[in-house]
């Protein structure tokens, strides 16, 4: 593990339970790969009704995203906060994310940057397959000096 939630929090825009990366396993220039396992916690704050649906991985891969962008920042281009601007090709392998028992692999490789704007291919995995994957284009402020 290269990072853990503490320092993860404090490097993405998300705290408390709305961090959902428990770690960083590796990150270079053009990727990152997390782990998380808030997936099967109660107090999760995107269950609703006491389930966890599938389209709540993007969020996972946003914090993913959030992060790289944070971990490959550079004084004088940094980033300032992003957003997600699309989701394209985003597929889902099933209905729910509380019922899987692994740790959820999250995985996000950057496949082109520009000062005010990324692109990223991103998947969420258990430990046998795919449960999500897709595209996204984030859009980032200017850094405020």
């Amino acid at each position: 593990m290269l990072m853990d939630r503490e320092r993860i929090a404090a490097l993405i825009p998300h705290s408390g339970a709305m961090c959902l990366l428990d770690s960083v396993e590796s990150w270079d220039d053009e990727r990152i790969a997390c782990l998380a396992t808030s997936h099967r916690s109660p107090a999760n704050p995107l269950l609703r009704e006491g389930r966890l649906g599938v389209a709540c991985g993007v969020e996972y891969a946003a914090q993913a995203m959030a992060l790289h962008a944070a971990l490959n920042a550079r004084s004088a281009d940094r980033p300032g906060r992003g957003y997600l601007a699309s989701l394209r090709s985003v597929t889902f392998a099933r209905d729910r994310l509380d019922t899987v028992q692994e740790s959820l692999a999250i995985k996000a490789t950057c496949l082109h940057r520009e000062t005010d704007r990324a692109i990223y291919e991103f998947a969420v995995r258990d430990q046998d397959r795919d449960l999500l994957r897709g595209r996204a284009v984030v859009v980032f402020e200017p850094a405020t000096p």
